[in-house]
């Protein structure tokens, strides 16, 4: 291991660099050399949108905490994994961040949606708020799962963004689901607000029906597939590295939300034996727009080597991120993932399969109504990981 120190209100970063090495490095499916491209691996890396701890922001819910500091951590990881979804969706995996450069509309856009204030899609204080419906009281540890899941619901508000978000449980991926969800020509919850004269009409990908719009209208909604798994019982399960390690060469990759006991990282890639990761555990001040509405971004940019961790070290709690920006993406996935379960000691971490199993009750827990028989499932589903992390104290 690269042993990193940090204080963490001064942001005083001592990090050593990457490794010397011949082995190749991968970041959200992209392949670096060390020896010829160190520039554009950390360029990758600092383009990434980077969320810490803050303090001093707006009280969550009018009369909760000011800070996330030694709870939020989770949070934030569950809003770097989401932002680089939006940041494919609205900007492309080639779009990078120069520091000093003006950016384009777009970026500010997605920026503004994980501001730490109640009106913004992603915020901390929505993320909150929407884990009370999920068991969470404000201030609670959460688990890989249980932020995916708070997350899905937010997307239904952000129309901009007009996302379809999958939560695959049991281990499973049903292709049939997705594509029903992706190619379905009922609008997400609230889309009807940009139309509401014709809220009662059919609508079609958010938009009312039209002569001519299923020509310039795209027949797939893009896909953000989230994958919670448990790859062990108390630690990680040797079995699995291979797999997990192919997880980050694919274009589609949207990085890991885990970490180690006591702690979540956001997991954008890997070189030889080791993860690399954004580090949510540094407390900055709130970030408040300036005069001219400009919001300073800096901090939301990680400006130093990425942390690194031996893949051992892994907790085996953790949820895999795609996106699929267009059918012919998630088609591609499709196929990655079965030429996966022919790698030589790769073990699969999750099932891909046509139809849905008659064992399943229902694809989307969410719509579930809990009654005697459900209860122990979404308890399952939603904090059967939770207890394997304990809150860092501070």
């Amino acid at each position: 291991l690269f042993p990193a120190t940090l204080t963490y209100d001064t942001l005083r970063f001592e990090y050593e660099d990457f490794p010397e090495t011949k082995e190749p490095v991968w970041i959200l499916g992209r392949k670096y050399s060390v020896f010829t491209e160190k520039e554009e691996i950390l360029l990758d890396v600092t383009s990434r949108l980077w969320f810490t701890y803050r303090k001093n922001f707006p009280a969550i819910g009018g009369t909760g905490p000011t800070s996330d500091t030694g709870w939020g951590c989770m949070l934030r990881c569950g809003q770097m994994i989401f932002a680089q979804a939006l940041v494919c969706r609205h900007l492309g995996r080639d779009w990078r961040w120069i520091k000093g450069k003006r950016q384009m509309d777009n970026y500010f856009n997605v920026l503004n949606a994980f501001i730490d204030k109640k009106d913004s899609y992603y915020s901390i204080h929505q993320i909150a708020q929407m884990g009370v419906g999920e068991g969470k009281s404000i201030g609670q540890w959460y688990g890989p799962n249980t932020v995916a899941q708070v997350l899905k619901k937010l997307a239904t508000f952000d129309t901009w963004s007009s996302l379809a978000v999958h939560i695959a449980m049991d281990n499973t991926v049903v292709m049939e689901e997705i594509r029903r969800l992706c190619q379905s020509n009922v609008p997400c919850a609230g889309a009807a607000a940009l139309c509401p004269a014709l809220e009662s009409g059919m609508l079609y990908n958010g938009c009312p029906e039209d002569v001519g719009l299923r020509e310039r209208l795209p027949l797939w909604k893009p896909l953000v597939l989230l994958i919670p798994l448990r790859l062990g019982l108390t630690e990680i399960n040797e079995a699995y590295i291979e797999t997990l390690k192919h997880c980050f060469m694919m274009p589609q990759s949207l990085g890991v939300i885990g970490g180690k006991p006591n702690s979540a990282h956001y997991f954008i890639g890997y070189v030889g034996e080791e993860l690399i990761y954004l580090d949510p555990h540094t407390t900055q001040p709130a970030v408040e727009p300036g005069d001219s509405g400009c919001l300073p971004d800096e901090s939301f940019h990680c400006q130093h080597p990425p942390c690194r961790m031996s893949i051992a070290e892994l907790d085996p709690s953790i949820a895999v991120g795609f996106f699929c920006n267009t059918e012919a993406d998630f088609n591609d996935w499709c196929q990655q993932i079965k030429k996966l379960s022919l790698v030589r000691g790769a073990l699969p971490m999750f099932e891909l399969v046509e139809r849905q199993p008659s064992h399943f009750s229902n694809s989307d827990v969410l719509n579930l109504t809990p009654d005697s028989s459900d209860a122990d499932r979404l308890e399952r589903f939603f904090d059967s990981e939770d207890e394997d992390f304990e809150i860092l104290s501070l």
